[in-house]
């Protein structure tokens, strides 16, 4: 799941979903945002499958634990340093 497998895709496995985040996270946003940009650039690309809500969160959940992305009054942002 982390990783691609047999079974799951390189572009849907959580740490290439991830990286999509982080590549989009170019200032702080708020969740609602972040996702409604992955989603509208996966979504536009042919060479990524879409993802839902869930894996979406998955992902974030991964980068938080990380330590890529931080929390901080509503807003996500990298994590400095």
């Amino acid at each position: 799941m982390i990783l691609p497998t047999k079974h799951i895709r390189p572009d849907r496995a959580l740490l290439s979903v991830g990286a999509d985040v982080l590549s989009y996270l170019r200032e702080p946003m708020t969740v609602s945002r972040l996702w409604d940009e992955v989603r509208a650039a996966r979504s536009d690309r042919a060479v990524s499958a879409p993802i839902n809500y869930d894996w979406f969160v998955l992902a974030r959940d991964l980068l938080f634990i990380l330590r890529a992305v931080q929390f901080d009054r509503g807003l996500i942002h990298k994590a400095v340093g």
